[in-house]
């Protein structure tokens, strides 16, 4: 796949690679449940990233493998779309 960077010039990603998506929730256990539900079973690294100033969300870094183009978009689609998950980037 292709991606266009600041500065125009073309990024290839070559797969298999390990991704980093990273998911902002209002708690942290809605936050765990989500990635459960929808990684299931598939070896991952998730580790604390921020918190707002507020507590009102955290987020979090998941790092896992990904093994082409359509699983690392499903996977953040996925997340993006869970009823406990406010933003995946």
């Amino acid at each position: 796949m292709e991606i266009l960077n600041d500065s125009d010039k073309k990024v290839v990603i070559e797969y298999p690679c390990n991704w980093c998506y990273k998911v902002i929730a209002s708690e942290k256990e809605a936050l765990e449940e989500a990635i459960h539900d929808v990684i299931d079973e598939r070896e991952h690294t998730l580790k604390a990233s921020n918190k707002s100033k507020t507590g009102k969300y955290v987020s979090m870094n998941l790092d896992m493998l990904v093994h082409n183009e359509d699983d690392r978009t499903f996977i953040f689609e996925a997340l993006k779309k869970h009823q406990n998950i406010k933003m995946v980037l």
